[in-house]
C-alpha cells in the first residue's frame, strides 16, 4: 500500500518528498481520510490544497507589497472568466509539475488521472471570458498589480450533449464537489440595492440631493482565487461575488406551515449569481441580466473604494491609484454607479465626480454586430435602478449640450450621439454610455479598431479622436503552449532556450530551423503523438476511428452564423461529392473536427449543429469513401478539451465574414501550436498574416469593404447558386433531404436563410473558399513543405502573447509606472 507518512515542522519547499508529505497531511487532516479510503478525487483535492499552500505566502506578500508601495492598481471587470482547469496551469507557473508528478506517483497514483478529476470553471461563453483569464495570467507574470472581478456563478456555461445529432443542454454544476482553489472572504460583504424610488431632499445646508429609498437589498460575498505569475513570487487575485439574501429565514410563514414561502425570498434573491447567461452575441433584455451586471459593478466599486480609502484621506487621487477596465459593455454600469457613490455618498460635486470617473474608467469593445450591443429599455432601468437612470439622464443632458456647442443645429448628429435612443421603446445604449464615460476606448485588433472609428462609432471618434486606440488581443503561452503541448515546448526550449515562455518574440529564432530537416522531422513526430492522443479522445467521445495520416482540419469556436461553420460543412459536402464521383483518384484524406456550443435560444445555430452531425453520419458510414473523409463533432467544447485538440490541429479554420470578428484568439492558439490557417481578412487574421507572411497563410474571400459594397449594391445569393454548379448541387442535396433521411423540412430554415438574405455572404465566398481548400490539399501532399510553413507560423506568433497586450494596456491606457 502507498505510504502516507507525515513529517511536520519543515519549511515550505517544492521538492517531491516535501510535496508528498503535505499531500498526505491534507488527506488526513483536511479530508479526514487514510490510505484505505482515499479515492482519486480525494487525492486531486489534496494535491490542489498542497499547490494552493505553495501560493498562499506569496499571495499575502504580494498584496502587502502593493499596500506598502501604494501602487496604482488595475481592476479588470468582466461578467465572464473562462478559467478552465487550474491545477496543471498552477503547477506550470510555479514550476512544480515534475516534482508533483513524482510525489503523486510515490503515493500510488497517476497525476494525469488526477488532472481529469477537476471540473472546468466554465464561467464564460467563449473568447471574451477566455481572454479575461489570459489577461489575469499575464498581469501576474508581468507583476502588474491587477485584480479580476466577476461573478461566482453556481452554474457555468451549460454542458452540451448530442442526442440524435441535436444539441441538448444540461446544467453545468461545476461546484458539485466544491472548489479547492477559492477562499471565502466573508468579511468582505457588501449590500447591493435594487428597485425602490428616488426622492428629493434638503440636507442641513439646504442643498437638494436625491435619496434612493424603499430598496430591496442583496448581499455580495467575496470568493478569492490566487492567480500565480510564471516563475516569480507574484500572486494576484481573482475575486468573484456570490449573492446572498440580506433577509433570514421567514419564521412567520414557517410557523403557519408555508415552508416553501418561508425560504422563497432567499431563493429569489440568490438567483442573481445562480447561472451564467449562455449567450454573449445576441442581446437579451432580461431583468435578471441587468441585475447581474449591477450586482458585479456595485460590489466591486464598494470594494475598490474600501481598498483605496485604507491609504488615502480624500478621493482626489483616485485616477492616480485606480484604473478600471470594462471588459465590453456588461460592466458599463460602473460609470453611473461610480458617479452615484461620489455624489450621493461622498458628497463630491457633479463636475469633480465626472472628471474623476472619466479619468478612472476605460472601455474595451469586443463586437461589431449591432444585435450584440446592449440597449436596455428605459422602463426596466426605471424599475430596477431608478437612481442610475436619473444619473444617466443628467450625463446625457450635459453630453448633448457639448454636442450642440460643437455641432449647432445638427439634429442627426445629436441623435447618433445620444446615450438615450428615442423610438417606440426608449432605450439606453450602453456602448455609447461607456464611450462617453471612459478615458480610453479600445478595439481588439487593428481592423476592428478602424471599423469602430470609421463605422460603428464614427461620430464619437470625430468628436473625441484621442480617446480611441487599439490593443490587439493575445493569449498566454504558458497555458497554450508550455502546458498544453509539453513535447513541442520541450523541443523549442531545447533549440532556442526558455526565454520564449515570458518573451514570445523569442520564437523568431525558430525561423532558420524551419529549413532544418531534422527539426522538421522532430516537429512532425510530436504532431503525430498529439494526433494519436486526440484520436483516442475522439473515439472515446464518438466511437469513430480516424485516420492518423489524414489532415486534421479543425473548426472550434462558438456556433454563430458569422463564424460560418456552415460554410465549412458546405465545402465538406462538395468534397464528399468529388470523392464519390472519382473514387479512384488519389485524394488527400481529411478529418474535419468541429467543436462549439450554440446558445440555447439560437435556433439556426442549433440547426447547423444538427446539419454537421447529419452530414457526418452519412459520410462516416459510406464505405465508398473508404475513410478518406471523416466528419467529427466533439460535444461539450470547453477549455480542457481545447487543450487536447489544439496541439493536434494541422489546419485552423478562421473563416468569419470579413468585418464581423473583432479579433479571435483561437486563431492564435492554433498557429502557436503549428497549425496553418485558412481564413478571411478579418479580425486578427490580418495581423497574423502580416507576421508570418502571406505565402504561409491561406487567405480567401471578399474583404470587408467588398462585403459592404456587395450588400449596398443589392446582394442576391441566387446569382451564385445559379452560376456555380457545385454549390447548387450541395444546396440541393440538403434541401432534398439527402442528409435527413428524405425529410425536406428539417433543414429548410438553413436553405431559406442562404437563398434569401444570406446575411454573412456564404454563397458569395463559397467558390473562393473551395479553391483555397484545394490549395490546402495540394500543399499537404508535400509534408516537408507543410511542416516548414507550420514552423514559420509558430515563429511568427510572438506578437500575439497576452503579455504584449498587457504591457500596452499598462503603458498606454492604465498609465502604470
Amino acid at each position: 500500500m502507498p505510504d502516507f507518512t507525515i513529517t511536520k515542522g519543515e519549511k515550505l519547499r517544492g521538492d517531491a518528498d516535501f510535496l508528498r508529505e503535505v499531500i498526505s497531511e491534507h488527506l488526513h487532516f483536511t479530508l479526514g481520510k487514510d490510505k484505505y479510503t482515499a479515492t482519486k478525487r480525494d487525492l486531486y483535492e489534496c494535491v490542489a490544497y498542497t499547490v494552493r499552500d505553495q501560493m498562499v505566502e506569496r499571495w499575502i506578500n504580494t498584496q502587502q507589497q502593493y499596500y506598502d508601495a501604494d501602487v496604482k492598481r488595475v481592476y479588470y471587470l468582466s461578467l465572464e472568466f473562462l478559467i478552465g482547469q487550474t491545477l496543471q496551469n498552477s503547477l506550470v507557473n510555479l514550476e512544480l509539475l515534475d516534482n508533483c508528478r513524482k510525489a503523486v506517483h510515490d503515493l500510488g497514483f497517476d497525476l494525469e488521472q488526477l488532472l481529469e478529476m477537476e471540473s472546468d470553471a466554465g464561467l464564460g461563453n467563449g473568447g471574451l471570458g477566455r481572454l479575461a483569464a489570459c489577461f489575469l495570467d499575464s498581469m501576474a507574470t508581468l507583476r502588474v498589480p491587477g485584480y479580476g472581478y466577476g461573478i461566482r456563478y453556481d452554474y457555468g456555461i451549460f454542458t452540451q450533449t448530442i442526442q440524435d445529432g441535436n444539441q441538448v443542454e444540461k446544467p453545468d454544476n461545476w461546484l458539485r464537489y466544491g472548489n479547492p482553489w477559492e477562499m471565502c472572504r466573508s468579511e468582505f460583504l457588501y449590500p447591493v440595492q435594487f428597485y425602490g424610488k428616488t426622492v428629493s431632499k434638503n440636507d442641513e445646508r439646504g442643498k437638494i440631493y436625491s435619496d434612493w429609498v424603499d430598496t430591496e437589498e442583496v448581499m455580495a460575498i467575496a470568493y478569492d482565487t490566487p492567480v500565480p505569475g510564471y516563475n516569480n513570487d507574484t500572486v494576484n487575485t481573482m475575486r468573484l461575488w456570490q449573492a446572498k439574501s440580506s433577509r433570514g429565514f421567514d419564521l412567520h410563514y414557517f410557523q403557519h406551515g408555508d415552508y416553501i414561502r418561508a425560504v422563497e425570498d432567499i431563493a429569489i434573491t440568490e438567483n442573481i449569481s445562480k447561472v451564467l447567461y449562455p449567450n454573449d452575441n445576441i442581446f437579451e433584455g432580461q431583468e435578471l441580466r441587468l441585475k447581474q451586471e449591477y450586482f458585479l459593478v456595485s460590489a466591486t466599486l464598494q470594494d475598490i473604494i474600501r481598498r483605496y480609502n485604507k491609504g488615502h484621506l480624500h478621493l482626489d487621487l483616485l485616477p492616480d491609484k485606480v484604473a478600471i477596465q470594462l471588459n465590453d459593455t456588461h460592466p458599463a454600469l460602473a460609470i453611473p454607479e461610480l458617479m452615484r457613490i461620489l455624489i450621493d455618498r461622498e458628497e463630491v460635486s457633479w463636475d469633480k465626480a465626472w472628471q474623476l470617473t472619466r479619468d478612472t474608467i476605460n472601455y474595451t469593445n469586443h463586437t461589431l454586430l449591432p444585435e450584440a450591443l446592449e440597449r436596455w429599455p428605459v422602463d426596466i432601468f426605471e424599475k430596477v435602478l431608478p437612481r442610475h437612470l436619473e444619473i444617466i439622464y443628467e450625463i446625457n443632458k450635459r453630453w448633448l449640450e457639448e454636442v450642440q456647442r460643437l455641432y449647432p443645429g445638427d439634429m442627426g448628429k445629436r441623435k447618433r450621439l445620444s446615450i438615450i435612443e428615442e423610438g417606440d421603446t426608449r432605450r439606453i445604449n450602453m456602448a455609447r454610455l461607456a464611450i462617453v464615460g471612459s478615458r480610453k476606448i479600445n478595439g481588439v485588433s487593428a481592423l476592428h479598431s478602424e471599423l469602430l472609428k470609421h463605422q460603428v462609432f464614427k461620430d464619437f471618434w470625430e468628436m473625441e479622436p484621442d480617446k480611441f486606440t487599439n490593443k490587439t488581443n493575445g493569449i498566454t503561452p504558458r497555458r497554450w503552449l508550455k502546458m498544453s503541448n509539453p513535447n513541442l515546448s520541450h523541443l523549442i526550449t531545447q533549440k532556442i532556450g526558455d526565454k520564449w515562455i515570458t518573451n514570445l518574440t523569442e520564437l523568431k529564432k525558430l525561423i532558420p530551423l524551419a529549413e532544418d530537416s531534422h527539426f522538421r522531422s522532430e516537429f512532425a513526430k510530436i504532431k503525430k503523438i498529439n494526433k494519436e492522443r486526440l484520436s483516442k479522445v475522439i473515439f472515446s467521445e464518438t466511437e469513430i476511428q480516424v485516420e492518423l495520416n489524414s489532415l486534421f482540419d479543425v473548426h472550434i469556436k462558438r456556433l454563430h452564423e458569422y463564424k460560418r461553420q456552415l460554410l465549412n460543412i458546405l465545402h465538406v459536402i462538395s468534397l464528399y461529392n468529388r470523392i464519390k464521383a472519382n473514387p479512384e483518384m488519389d485524394w488527400v484524406s481529411r478529418t474535419i473536427i468541429f467543436g462549439g456550443k450554440a446558445a440555447p435560444s439560437y435556433f439556426i445555430a442549433k440547426k447547423i449543429i444538427k446539419l454537421i452531425n447529419s452530414v457526418g453520419e452519412v459520410i462516416n458510414r459510406d464505405k465508398a469513401i473508404d475513410g478518406r473523409l471523416k466528419v467529427i463533432f466533439l460535444p461539450n467544447y470547453r477549455v480542457s478539451l481545447a487543450e487536447k485538440i489544439i496541439p493536434a490541429a494541422e489546419l485552423s479554420e478562421q473563416i468569419s465574414t470579413a468585418g464581423t470578428e473583432a479579433s479571435g484568439t483561437g486563431n492564435m492558439k492554433l498557429a502557436l501550436n503549428g497549425a496553418l490557417t485558412i481564413g478571411t481578412l478579418d479580425g486578427a487574421n490580418i495581423e497574423m498574416m502580416e507576421e508570418v507572411g502571406e505565402e504561409n497563410f491561406f487567405i480567401f474571400g471578399l474583404k470587408e469593404e467588398e462585403i459592404k459594397a456587395l450588400k449596398e449594391g443589392g446582394y442576391n445569393p441566387l446569382d451564385y447558386y445559379n452560376t456555380n454548379p457545385e454549390l447548387k448541387l450541395v444546396l440541393d442535396m440538403i434541401r432534398n433531404g439527402y442528409f435527413s433521411g428524405g425529410d425536406k423540412a428539417l433543414f429548410k430554415p438553413i436553405i431559406d436563410s442562404l437563398m434569401g438574405e444570406d446575411a454573412f455572404c456564404l454563397l458569395a465566398d463559397f467558390g473562393s473558399y473551395v479553391e483555397c481548400q484545394n490549395r490546402v490539399s495540394e500543399l499537404y501532399r508535400n509534408k516537408e513543405e507543410w511542416n516548414r510553413k507550420a514552423i514559420l507560423n509558430m515563429a511568427g506568433m510572438g506578437k500575439f502573447s497576452s503579455d504584449r497586450t498587457i504591457e500596452e494596456y499598462s503603458q498606454e491606457i492604465w498609465q502604470l509606472d
